[in-house]
C-alpha cells in the first residue's frame, strides 16, 4: 500500500497542516502540493513545512512558484521576479540562470523541496489563455537556452526545478483546466531541460496528434516512449493536476491516477481545489489493483531519489533579490515620450486571470504613486494599462477611442505585447504584470 501512497501528491485547504495530511505523511505519502491558500506570510509557511516534515523529513514539500503571474508566496502583492516572457525578452541566459537561483534560494530558505517551475512551453499560439507571459517567448531555441539557464541557477540553490508542461503546452488555444487541448508538441526546451539535469518534468493534459491521440499524461508513447525512450528522462515524471477537466473530465481522477501510472508518470499531482483524505483514498486503492507491483515500486523509487536529492542539497546561501528588477528593467520596451507629469489618470483594463495564475494585483497605480506620482480621476498625464490587448477586442475599442481623443496618452502592456494600436505613440511593453514589471515601467514614467 505505502508504494502507491509514494505516488500521490494532493493539496489541502488551511494554513496548517491537517490530521488527515499529517498521518499520510507519517505513513508514506509521496509529497504535498502548496497553494496561494495556504500561506499566510514567510514566518508561517515555514512553520507549515516544518512541520509536514516532521511526518517524515522525505516527504516532498512542493509549489508553483514561476515568478511573474503564477507566485504563490507573492499572492497577495505581486512578485518580486518577472515572470519567463520578461527574462526571454531580457535577452540574457546569465540573468534568467541568477532569476532562477533567486527564487531557488527563497524557496529552499522555506524549506520547500520542489518547485514546478520552469514552464518551458514555446507560446507558438498568441492567443492560448493558459501559457502567454508564463512562457520564455515564441521562439524554440530561445526558450531552450533559458529554460536551460532557470533549471541551472535552481536547481544550484538546492532546490528541485519542474519543466512543464511535456511535450508542449504552447500551441493550443484551449486551457486544459476546463477542456482538453489539441496541439503540435515542442521538444527542443525538454531537451535543453534534461541536459541541464532537471530533476523532474511535469505532463500535459494536451493531446499531441503526431505522438498520440490520448492526453501526453496518460499517453505510454508519450510518457514512456518519447519522455524516457527519445529523451532519456530517467528522473521523476509528474501529472499536472488531475483535477482538471482537461484529464478527469470524463474519466474520473482515480482512474486517470491509474492510467497516468501505467502509461510512465509517478507522481500525482491532485488539489488545485481543496481536497480531502477521499480522494486521496480512492487514489491509492485505484492503483493498487490497477498497476502492476513492479510499475508502481519503480514510480515509487523515483520519488525518492527526488527525496534524496533534496537531501543532499538543503544549504545554499541566499542568492541577490535585486536580480529579479534588474531582469524587468532590461525587459522593458519604450517608445515615445511616456514621461508623466506629477497628476496621472490612470486607467486599468481588467481582465480574467487564467486558472493558473489566479487573483493577483496589478497595474500601474500603486507604482507611480510610489514614485510621488498623484493619482487620480483628473490628472494632467493619461495611462492606460493593458494586458493581453488582442484578447480582448473590446479594450481594443475603448483603448482606440481614448487615444483618437487623448494622442499624448501612454498605453503600457502588460501582457504579451502583440496588439500595438496604430495610434499609441507612447508605448512601453513590459512582457508581464509582476509587481517588479511595473515598478521598472514607472522608474521610466517618472525617473
Amino acid at each position: 500500500m505505502n508504494l502507491a501512497l509514494r505516488c500521490v501528491m494532493p493539496g489541502f485547504e488551511g494554513t496548517t497542516a491537517p490530521d488527515w495530511l499529517r498521518r499520510g505523511a507519517s505513513e508514506g505519502l509521496g509529497g504535498v502540493v502548496l497553494f496561494g491558500r495556504n500561506i499566510v506570510d514567510r514566518d508561517q509557511l515555514a512553520s507549515l513545512i516544518a512541520a509536514i516534515h516532521a511526518e517524515r523529513p522525505e516527504i516532498i514539500v512542493a509549489i508553483d512558484e514561476e515568478g511573474g503571474d503564477v507566485t504563490r508566496l507573492d499572492a497577495r502583492t505581486g512578485s518580486s521576479y518577472p515572470g519567463n516572457l520578461a527574462l526571454g525578452a531580457a535577452g540574457d541566459p546569465s540573468l534568467t540562470e541568477q532569476v532562477g537561483r533567486a527564487i531557488g534560494a527563497e524557496l529552499a530558505a522555506l524549506g520547500i523541496d520542489l518547485n514546478f517551475a520552469p514552464v518551458a512551453d514555446v507560446n507558438a499560439d498568441p492567443q492560448n489563455p493558459v501559457i502567454g507571459v508564463r512562457s520564455f517567448g515564441s521562439d524554440a531555441a530561445r526558450v531552450s537556452d533559458h529554460t536551460a539557464a532557470w533549471v541551472r541557477g535552481h536547481q544550484a540553490a538546492g532546490v528541485a526545478a519542474c519543466a512543464k508542461h511535456f511535450p508542449g503546452h504552447g500551441a493550443t488555444s484551449v486551457d486544459s483546466h476546463v477542456d482538453l487541448p489539441v496541439g503540435a508538441s515542442e521538444l527542443r526546451p525538454f531537451e535543453a531541460a534534461i541536459g541541464a539535469g532537471v530533476q523532474a518534468v511535469m505532463s500535459a493534459h494536451v493531446v499531441a496528434p503526431e505522438i498520440d491521440d490520448l492526453p501526453a499524461t496518460i499517453s505510454r508513447k508519450a510518457m514512456t516512449g518519447v519522455l524516457r525512450g527519445e529523451l532519456g528522462f530517467d528522473g521523476v515524471a509528474i501529472t499536472d493536476g488531475l483535477d482538471m477537466r482537461g484529464i478527469s473530465g470524463e474519466r474520473g481522477i482515480p482512474n486517470a491516477a491509474v492510467r497516468a501510472v501505467r502509461a510512465g508518470c509517478d507522481a500525482l499531482c491532485v488539489g488545485g481545489a481543496p481536497t480531502g483524505p477521499e480522494i486521496v483514498d480512492e487514489i491509492v486503492a485505484a492503483l493498487v489493483i490497477g498497476v502492476t507491483d513492479e510499475r508502481l515500486a519503480e514510480a515509487a523509487a523515483r520519488v525518492d531519489a527526488l527525496a534524496a536529492w533534496r537531501a543532499g542539497h538543503r544549504s545554499r546561501p541566499l542568492a541577490a533579490r535585486d536580480a529579479g528588477l534588474v531582469a524587468a528593467r532590461r525587459a522593458l520596451r519604450v517608445s515615445g515620450d511616456v514621461k508623466v507629469r506629477e497628476d496621472a489618470a490612470v486607467v486599468r483594463f481588467d481582465t480574467t486571470p487564467s486558472i493558473a495564475a489566479g487573483e493577483i494585483p496589478w497595474g500601474m497605480a500603486d507604482a507611480l504613486a510610489e514614485r510621488g506620482v498623484r493619482v487620480g480621476p483628473k490628472g494632467q498625464s493619461l495611462v492606460l494599462v493593458v494586458r493581453d490587448l488582442h484578447r480582448n477586442p473590446q479594450h481594443v475599442d475603448a483603448v482606440e477611442a481614448l487615444l483618437a481623443t487623448r494622442p499624448d496618452a501612454i498605453l503600457v502592456e502588460m501582457g504579451v505585447p502583440v496588439c500595438r494600436p496604430s495610434r499609441a505613440a507612447n508605448y512601453i511593453a513590459t512582457h508581464g504584470s509582476a509587481r517588479v514589471c511595473a515598478q521598472a515601467a514607472a522608474e521610466v514614467m517618472r525617473p
